[in-house]
């Protein structure tokens, strides 16, 4: 068997790719496909409303904390990163006018 022939029943799934002789289950016909039915809108906003009464929302006061722990993080990293900014813009430039 050369190669060609090979590639071929690999492709047919005649051949594993080792070369052994590939098990073949009877004909089998493929499943139909179903056809599913559409949603109505107005079926898929009361979905929606469903899902929505499930989610588990914060309270104030943890929103409130949330947000200022957001906020806290965004300063202090702004600060980094200007701080190092500062830094090495300044390094460099005592580099070049050495």
């Amino acid at each position: 068997m050369n190669r060609e022939s090979k590639r071929r029943m690999e492709r047919e799934g005649q051949v594993e790719g080792d070369g052994a002789l590939a098990l073949q289950a009877p004909d089998v016909p493929a499943p139909r496909a179903t056809t599913k039915k559409r949603t109505s809108p107005a079926q898929f906003v009361r979905e929606i409303r469903d899902e929505l009464r499930q989610v588990a929302w914060p309270t104030r006061s943890e929103m409130i904390n949330y947000t200022a722990v957001v906020l806290a993080t965004l300063v202090l990293m702004t600060a980094l990163i200007f701080g190092l900014n500062y830094v090495f813009g300044k390094a460099i430039l005592y580099m070049f006018t050495k």
